[in-house]
Parts: C-alpha cells; sequence; structure tokens
C-alpha cells in the first residue's frame, strides 16, 4: 500500500489541474484523470474530554486540541465514454475511525471499482464505491458544512458491491445496487444486501432524492436482524444567494431484544447555506444547520448494546458554519457546533454525565 501511495502522490501533486491523457489503444475520448485532496484541521470540545477523542459516534473530524489530517486523497478516474474504472487511496484520521472494522489492508481504499455501458444509457459498475445514502460525501470540502451531520455519521459513507445506474433522462436518474453490506467492505455473512436510489431534478435548482436499504447486518451464525432503511432529502436553490438542504431518514430492525419485535431511528436536518457579498464570485459563504437523531433502544448508533439506565439514543444540535474560498482549490472553514443529549455523549469511563457537549473546528482544504 505504501509503495502505491508514493507512487501517486507525486504523479497527483504536480498537477495544476486535471488531465486529459491520450490512450494510444483506447479512442480518443478516452481520458485518465488523477485528482488529490487534503483537510487539515484542527478543533476545541467544551467540556474538554479527557483525551483527544471526540464522542464514538462521531467519525469525521473526530479529534480534538490536535493538529491532524481528517482525510489526504490521492486517485485516478478512467472513462472513455464506454468503460470507466477509478482508484483512490486514503490516510487520516476518517479512514482510521470509520474503517476500524475493515481488514488493514482494506482501511485505505476510498474507492476501487471497474465499470461499463450494457445500455446507452446505463452503467454496471463493480466494486467499493461512495454511498448512494444521504447528501454529504466523505470528501467535507463539498459538504455544505464543514463537520458532518449526525445523519451522515450514522449512516454508510462508502459500499461495495455491484451498481446500476439508468439514466432514464435528463430529470431522472435510477439506480440499483447489490451489497455485501450497511458500510463494510469485507462481508460479515453470507447474505447480501439491496439498494435503491431515485432521483429527480424537475429543474435546475431542485434535486429530490430518495434511497433505500434492505438487508441481514449480523455476523455468521448469530440470529438474523433484518434492516430497513429509507433516506430522503432534497435541495432547492431559493435565489441565486440562498439554498436550503431538508433531510428526513426512517429505519427499523428486527429487536435484539425477546419479546419487541424492532427497533427504530430516524433523523432529521435542515440546512440553510448563503452566500456573503453581492458580488456572483464572493469567497465568503455562511451554513446554519439544526438536526436530531433518535435510535430506539440505540439501534444502529450503539449496536454493542445501550446501558439499562437509558435504552433510547436522542441527540439534538445545531452548527454555524462560516466558509471562504480565496481561490477554487482551497477552502478555509470555521464551524462552531452545541450538542444536547437525553443520553451521556461519551463513554462512561470518559465523561459518564455529559449530555451537552460543543466544539469549534477549523480546517483549510486543498484539492487539485
Amino acid at each position: 500500500m505504501k509503495p502505491l501511495l508514493l507512487l501517486l502522490l507525486p504523479l497527483t501533486l504536480g498537477l495544476a489541474r486535471p488531465v486529459a491523457a491520450q490512450l494510444p489503444t483506447a479512442d480518443t475520448t478516452a481520458t485518465v484523470q488523477l485528482y488529490g485532496y487534503v483537510d487539515g484541521y484542527f478543533g476545541l470540545d467544551f467540556p474538554a474530554p479527557t483525551d483527544t477523542r471526540r464522542p464514538g459516534f462521531l467519525y469525521s473530524h473526530n479529534r480534538q486540541n490536535e493538529f491532524t489530517v481528517n482525510q489526504a486523497l490521492v486517485g485516478a478516474q478512467f472513462d472513455d465514454g464506454r468503460v470507466r474504472g477509478a482508484l483512490g487511496l486514503q490516510a487520516g484520521t476518517y479512514p482510521e475511525a470509520n474503517y476500524a472494522a475493515e481488514p488493514q489492508v482494506l482501511q485505505h481504499i476510498y474507492e476501487a471499482y471497474a465499470g461499463f455501458r450494457p445500455l446507452r444509457r446505463a452503467w454496471l459498475d463493480v466494486g467499493v464505491f461512495g454511498s448512494h445514502i444521504g447528501f454529504e460525501s466523505a470528501i467535507s470540502k463539498n459538504n455544505w458544512t464543514l463537520t458532518h451531520s449526525l445523519a451522515a455519521e450514522s449512516s454508510p459513507y462508502y459500499e461495495a458491491g455491484a451498481r446500476f445506474t439508468y439514466e432514464a433522462s435528463p430529470k431522472w436518474t435510477l439506480t440499483a445496487l447489490a451489497l455485501n453490506g450497511w458500510q463494510n467492505i469485507r462481508e460479515t455473512n453470507r447474505a447480501k444486501a439491496l439498494g435503491t436510489q431515485v432521483q429527480w431534478r424537475p429543474s435546475a435548482r431542485w434535486l429530490l432524492n430518495s434511497s433505500t436499504f434492505y438487508g441481514n447486518e449480523q455476523p455468521t451464525n448469530s440470529a438474523a436482524r433484518r434492516r430497513y432503511f429509507h433516506d430522503f432529502y432534497l435541495t432547492y436553490a431559493a435565489t441565486s444567494r440562498l439554498s436550503v438542504l431538508a433531510l428526513f431518514d426512517i429505519g427499523t430492525q428486527q429487536a435484539r431484544s425477546a419479546g419487541q419485535d424492532h427497533d427504530s431511528w430516524h433523523t432529521g436536518a435542515l440546512v440553510l447555506r448563503y452566500r456573503l457579498g453581492r458580488q456572483p464570485g464572493s469567497p465568503f459563504t455562511a451554513a446554519l444547520r439544526g438536526e436530531y437523531y433518535f435510535a430506539k433502544n440505540g439501534v444502529v448508533v450503539r449496536d454493542a448494546g445501550p446501558p439499562a439506565s437509558e435504552p433510547d439514543f436522542f441527540v439534538r444540535g445545531g452548527s454555524l458554519n462560516l466558509d471562504y474560498a480565496p481561490t477554487r482549490r482551497v477552502l478555509v472553514r470555521l464551524e462552531g457546533k452545541v450538542l444536547n443529549s437525553r443520553n451521556s455523549l461519551y463513554d462512561a469511563a470518559e465523561q459518564p454525565s455529559a449530555r451537552t457537549y460543543g466544539n469549534l473546528t477549523g480546517t483549510i482544504a486543498l484539492s487539485l
């Protein structure tokens, strides 16, 4: 893994912009695009925890009082209109936390897939790729806010499997997936999960998304507990300066406790993003977010089992984000966030009584 990273890094950092390279044996439209991304950050939490870790249900930008890298990424993408593929490798505190359950050799894979067009308007890809669930990607710079939402932190960032995408029209995109499971590269049982995604763009201002997941997420030789999940969100550009994003997710899973049918969870978020300054090219943007997350018996967020004293998990909060983009390749961000919970937000050994949590986080992100 290290030799490959060392090979890709100088190639990527040496580019001032993505390159279209002619392949000698391919169609003249074939391109290879190299990309790179680095997200360095520093944050402080209130009240200060006993070490540099943030609450265990936060996976992105999950360290405090420490200068570190959330994600360093290099990769290449190939597309000739009929065949495509990608390979991206990563390091940082985000993959360290979010890929902890994967074998070490797989923890540095951001994406690795190959695909072709079985039909004129369709793609079939197989490998590891970004999740079809949610409006946020693992690359923080592409999201409306610096830190990820509670909805994103409790749903998959990546998936491994087969993905069939059909471009029905410029307004409709339909996707069907067969997956190893709920955010896992290495299979944990003999079952496969299914997913769907429907995106509708009625106009340039609107995007409506509906994504589903169905599967059994229990290890081999464990009792099956089937999970069904639905993610819905919409974005709307109200004016040239103001955009709105609304999300609601709901899921259910067969209960671990005898005598109960299902445990359920749901989460919602509303984000307002506003470009500061009247000029179209203003480098300043602000974003305001409100959100909540509820999980009966701590399902998904506390799959190891909730404490008997507080079986249900509930947290709500808000954040204010300020962005400064001096160039199109650099984004400087500062965000303040406050969360309030019915439960302890830290492990019992750290701060058993901490139910209100705040943080201030700053990042500088560079993309090539």
